[in-house]
C-alpha cells in the first residue's frame, strides 16, 4: 500500500504540474475563459495521470480499454469537483482574478478530486488484478 501511495502522489504531482502549468496559460496568455482552460488542462493531466498509473504504479496489473474508460470516468468525476468549486468561486462568490480561479480550481478542487481519484483509481480502475503484485503487465484491448 505504501508504493502504491507514494506512486500515485508522484504520478498525481506530474500531472498536477502539466495541468496548473497548461491552465495558467490558457487563463493567461491564451486570453480563455476559466471553465474552458480548465476542462483542456484537465484533458492534459488526465493523460499524464493514467500513463504514470498505468505504466508505474499500476504496471503488473492488467492495463486496457476497460480501465482507460473506467479512468477516464473517474477523473471526469473529480474534474467535476473542481469545476464545481471553480464555477462556486468565479460565477457564484464573484472571486474573478487569475489567483482566485487557480485557488478554487486547482487548491480546493484538487485536493477533494484527489481523494475521489484514489478511491476511484485503486477501487475501480485497477481492481481487477489487484493480487497480481509480482507479475507482468498484460495489455487487453
Amino acid at each position: 500500500m505504501r508504493r502504491e501511495l507514494v506512486g500515485f502522489a508522484t504520478t498525481g504531482l506530474v500531472a498536477y504540474g502539466a495541468d496548473l502549468a497548461l491552465f495558467l496559460w490558457l487563463r493567461g496568455p491564451a486570453g480563455l475563459d476559466p471553465i474552458a482552460a480548465k476542462a483542456i488542462s484537465f484533458l492534459a493531466g488526465c493523460t499524464v495521470a493514467y500513463l504514470g498509473n498505468a505504466l508505474g504504479t499500476y504496471r503488473r496489473r492488467t492495463v486496457g480499454l476497460r480501465e482507460y474508460t473506467v479512468f477516464l470516468a473517474v477523473n471526469l468525476a473529480g474534474a467535476a469537483v473542481q469545476l464545481l468549486c471553480l464555477g462556486v468561486s468565479h460565477y457564484g462568490l464573484g472571486l474573478t482574478s487569475a489567483r482566485a480561479d487557480t485557488v478554487s480550481g486547482l487548491g480546493v478542487g484538487m485536493v477533494l478530486a484527489t481523494c475521489l481519484r484514489f478511491w476511484g483509481t485503486r477501487t475501480m480502475v485497477f481492481r481487477s488484478a489487484a493480487g497480481a503484485r509480482g507479475t507482468r503487465t498484460t495489455w487487453t484491448g
